[in-house]
């Protein structure tokens, strides 16, 4: 048996916008684990729920160390197009 497809829109019922939040939550940790896992990526994912509570993923290592990667990452990308507009 087919499952249907959800409509994309706000779950008007708290209860049940609750559960499927954990639910879900779940869901998406468990499928970053396995690219994690068979892929062999760094994964951090940070999810907040609308009562302000944190949860997160960090597949390898710590999520301080993925958020310090980034930064030296993105840092390196933002330089390198300034770099090349200043005139030789």
């Amino acid at each position: 048996m087919a499952r249907g497809k959800v409509q994309m829109k706000r779950i008007e019922n708290p209860v049940h916008r609750q559960v499927t939040f954990c639910k879900r939550r779940a869901g998406l940790l468990k499928k970053a684990k396995e690219l994690s896992i068979l892929c062999d990526a760094d994964v951090g994912v940070f999810i907040f729920s609308n009562h302000g509570k944190l949860y997160e993923l960090a597949t390898n290592g710590t999520m301080q160390g993925l958020i310090e990667k980034y930064l030296k990452s993105t840092q390196g990308a933002q330089a390198e197009p300034v770099m090349q507009t200043q005139p030789l």
